[in-house]
């Protein structure tokens, strides 16, 4: 039986979510400096689909995937945002909607990984 991944993979998650909201956070400390250029991370299905997480095969027929792990902290610039006259392109409102963002798949995460771990709790016990 293959171990379970969900922990990794919320792990995972949680990581990306960190450094994402450092990055927002950067935006938002940097929103009054002239020439800032607005940055954000990578979306997690990218980061996702070129890890080395590998799904459990029971069965020969199964496909199987060797992806090559990825850094997390990969950072590309925003190339569609309005540019101030101070040459900033921090736009406020986009990066408190991202912050909300990151906060409610931070506790959608932490809550599966709560009750996944309810479940394996309740199966041990019985």
């Amino acid at each position: 039986m293959e171990p379970i991944q969900l922990f990794e993979l919320a792990s995972r998650q949680a990581q990306w979510l960190t450094v994402r909201q450092n990055v927002v956070a950067g935006n938002i400390a940097n929103a009054n400096t002239p020439h800032y250029k607005a940055r954000d991370v990578l979306p997690f299905e990218s980061v996702l689909q070129s890890t080395g997480l590998q799904m459990a095969a029971t069965h020969p027929s199964h496909f199987t995937e060797s992806l090559e792990a990825a850094q997390v902290t990969e950072v590309s610039s925003i190339d569609d945002v309005e540019v101030q006259q101070s040459g900033n392109t921090v736009a406020l409102e986009e990066e408190l909607m991202k912050s909300g963002a990151i906060k409610r798949d931070h506790e959608l995460n932490s809550g599966l990984v709560k009750s996944f771990h309810r479940m394996m709790l309740m199966t041990v016990r019985k």
